[in-house]
């Protein structure tokens, strides 16, 4: 039957709400040419995949089904061949009678719908589904076996099998590669491998927060541990000792870079691979989460020809993310930009990267000694860890190079007095700093789940005291796109500090922190906390969230 379409897409987004015209005309202006304009939208954070969904749901007159805890017909896996299902993202539903239902993100891609039919005999019937549902169903139905049962026979003393074959059918290749595509279809951080009495427990880190994901036999330990150890070229007969290396992968048509940690336990070695997709990190200052004001005021901080600037957070504060997206906009041909980190967490072309090596000598003290014999304009101290690099750092930025840094601060404040107990001279503090830059991560409210209640007594005396106003907060109460959480994604939350004349003034004349902070907030400085409120006030995040990472 066909299907008539009444509006284009965009006009239908705005015609319902979702977006603006300013926000569709931006889209459509800065999409690629091969770009869906959904894609894009999603892309932007204009609208969310389920939105997209159920406005073409209404838009083609298709059914749109959610996947999470769907009873999938498993008799018909067959009738579509994992590649092909990989391919084009879809998954076989259900059977009825002489109708195949697929699930698919685009409807309208009527020459796969046309190859089902030849390839399997039936009328094929769309439905509609998030592309991100599809992909985790595709794994859950085709790809993720419980592999514990193949290695059940294995004991501590067998031999071990052949961990050095690439070949797809061995289990433990097989069970490895799963995790690693798991963790970057479901957006994870990091993968744990925890090693306890009886089992070994894999756990992925989603939005900042550890779940479980499944639990294998301890037979499946020491193979998989052994397996990591080849991939990231560690040393497979050292187990007392923790050893840190590295893989590269491709996964999902994206280059993914795994640093692997291992770690000795009483029940074994626990292994914790970092994830970094080197897709997922910032490209732009603007899709960090700063406020208009606090970015122009970081542009500003880094634009500087001279002098240095300092992030400041725990680890795991997206200080890294930041860094890079701020080298991307300095990254000119024009600019000598050299870096020392350890470790290069993140390729940077057109900038040339140091990694530490302590083992032949290597710091960020000898490394930053030997950037300055060559010729930079720009250079980025992965940290500031002690008295040597801290004073190299603060006396390059004096003589004419901008300095980007980090250091763990609990705030931005914090780090003036934390460069003058490491030795460096006030005046030189004083004199060479731009700006310091506090940053924290709270997760967002699920766009899917979200809902408007009225705030609670502590919620309305904490909004009230910084001079909110809000009738109703929104909250996410849980659904299947966020894992009942309530949460999706993350942004951050922002203390900028940005060193004028008053403020430089009070370093100099060895003002304290509390002195300092209060002359910063008659220049309109914002606390960490504050910039949290702000965003619930707009509805991306909540109290709890804000109360979580940052003190009043």
């Amino acid at each position: 039957m066909a299907r008539r379409i009444k509006l284009r897409l965009g006009e239908l987004l705005v015609q319902e709400g979702l977006i603006t015209e300013e926000q569709l005309k931006k889209a459509l202006e800065e999409k690629d040419s091969n770009q869906k304009l959904g894609d894009k939208l999603i892309e932007e954070g204009f609208i969310t995949e389920l939105q997209l969904v159920e406005v073409l749901q209404k838009q083609l007159d298709i059914s749109h089904v959610r996947l999470y805890n769907y009873s999938f017909d498993q008799s018909i896996l067959n009738l579509v061949p994992k590649e092909f299902a990989i391919e084009h993202n879809i998954i076989p539903l259900k059977r009825e009678q002489n109708r195949l239902y697929i699930a698919t993100a685009d409807p309208l891609d009527y020459f796969v719908m046309n190859d089902l039919r030849l390839s399997t005999g039936f009328k094929v019937e769309p439905v509609i589904a998030t592309k991100d549902e599809i992909r985790q169903s595709i794994m859950k139905l085709y790809e993720r076996e419980d592999l514990s049962d193949q290695f059940s026979d294995l004991s501590e003393e067998d031999e071990t099998p052949d961990l050095t074959s690439e070949e797809e059918s061995s289990p433990v290749v097989k069970l490895m590669n799963q995790l690693i595509q798991q963790a970057v279809v479901e957006k994870a951080s990091d993968i744990h491998i925890d090693p306890q009495e009886f089992q070994v427990t894999i756990r992925l880190r989603v939005d900042g927060a550890l779940r479980t994901e499944q639990t294998l036999a301890k037979s499946v330990q020491s193979p998989l541990t052994t397996r990591i150890k080849i991939m990231a070229n560690l040393d497979i007969t050292q187990q007392k000792i923790p050893q840190d290396g590295r893989i590269k992968r491709q996964v999902e048509g994206r280059n993914v870079d795994l640093r692997v940690s291992t770690l000795p336990t009483i029940f074994g070695e626990k292994v914790v691979i970092r994830v970094l997709d080197t897709m997922s990190v910032a490209n732009r200052m603007e899709d960090i989460g700063f406020e208009s004001e606090h970015l122009e005021k970081f542009k500003e901080m880094i634009e500087k020809p001279y002098g240095i600037v300092l992030l400041t957070g725990p680890t795991g504060s997206g200080k890294t993310s930041t860094m890079y997206a701020a080298l991307r906009h300095l990254n000119r041909e024009e600019s000598n930009v050299i870096t020392v980190e350890d470790p290069v967490e993140y390729e940077l072309e057109g900038v040339n990267q140091i990694q530490v090596n302590q083992q032949v000598g290597l710091t960020f003290a000898s490394g930053l000694r030997s950037i300055l014999r060559q010729d930079p304009d720009i250079i980025m101290v992965g940290e500031i860890r002690d008295p040597e690099t801290a004073s190299m750092a603060v006396r390059a930025s004096i003589t004419g190079h901008l300095v980007l840094s980090t250091l763990h601060t609990n705030d931005s404040v914090g780090a003036i007095s934390r460069l003058i107990n490491m030795d460096v001279e006030m005046f030189l503090v004083g004199s060479s700093l731009n700006g310091v830059v506090a940053q924290r991560l709270v997760r967002t409210i699920c766009q899917d789940c979200r809902v408007e209640k009225e705030p609670s007594k502590r919620e309305r005396d904490v909004l009230n005291k910084y001079g909110i106003q809000l009738d109703h907060v929104r909250k996410g109460e849980g659904c299947q796109a966020c894992n009942m959480t309530g949460y999706r994604g993350r942004t951050a939350i922002h203390e900028v500090l940005y060193i004028n004349e008053p403020i430089r003034e009070a370093i100099l004349n060895g003002q304290s922190k509390i002195e300092i902070e209060q002359v910063a907030k008659e220049q309109g400085f914002v606390t960490l906390f504050e910039d949290g409120l702000k965003k619930v006030e707009k509805g991306l995040t909540t109290t709890e969230e804000v109360f979580r990472v940052a003190a009043e």
